[in-house]
């Protein structure tokens, strides 16, 4: 037992957690010229303060005592940080090939050739999922300035005789169909598992506007697809 060597060990571990002589000195209810003895090998702490030591910093009593960390010891840390550097590269490995496999999208824009209505949007689908997104519906005829009680928005995939309604967006207000429509988005995600192959004819709108005496005007507009990515 090398009581310089304890010493030495003793004022780096109080440097290392930013501790004055004070500050170790009230922490253990002894005077700071106490532990200025132990730092300069005059002296050594009792056994109960190096148990207690060992406890706060963790460290062993074997390590005071030896006046430094054990070989065991730091091997020990060193192959848990290489372990810990190992998973976290591993994990970044998983996540980028993860992200990789899901950004390997095809795209189809959205599109109309209805005189009525203009309509813009996009497809993205993968083998696993599938997205439409249409962001602007302007209706641009011209001759509708009817103030309807109720209009409804209906998105329907076509599959040979089946229609079916995959979103809808609806309101109560009092609007024209121009104003209701400049606030109309449609965003569907995760709308199908598998690949979908999508064809030009398979999507359509059909917009219901209800005016004040009950009547229903419809209006169907048929979507264009096309392979392009949208800008």
């Amino acid at each position: 037992m090398n009581p310089e060597k304890i010493g030495n060990f003793i004022k780096e571990l109080r440097k290392k957690n930013n501790l004055t002589q004070q500050d170790l000195a009230d922490k253990y209810n002894v005077t700071y010229q106490a532990v200025s003895k132990w730092e300069n090998a005059k002296n050594l702490p009792d056994i109960s303060l190096i148990r207690q030591m060992s406890k706060d910093f963790n460290v062993s009593i074997d390590d005071i005592l030896d006046g430094e960390v054990s070989n065991d010891k730091k091997s020990k840390t060193l192959l848990i940080v290489f372990v810990s550097l190992i998973i976290i590269v591993l994990i970044l490995l998983l996540l980028i090939k993860h992200l990789e496999s899901n950004n390997n999208f095809e795209f189809k824009t959205i599109s109309t050739n209805c005189e009525k209505f203009k309509v813009s949007g996009s497809i993205a689908y993968d083998k696993e999922k599938s997205s439409i997104y249409i962001s602007n519906i302007n209706y641009c005829g011209g001759d509708d300035n009817t103030t309807y009680k109720a209009i409804e928005c209906n998105l329907y995939e076509k599959d040979n005789n089946t229609n079916t309604k995959i979103s809808s967006c609806s309101t109560s207000d009092n609007t024209t169909l121009e104003e209701y429509l400049k606030d109309v988005k449609l965003n569907i995600d995760n709308y199908t598992q598998a690949c979908k192959k999508y064809s030009n004819d398979s999507l359509y709108l059909e917009i219901n506007a209800t005016d004040n005496s009950d009547k229903i005007t419809t209006y169907k507009i048929p979507l264009n697809l096309n392979n392009n990515c949208p800008n």
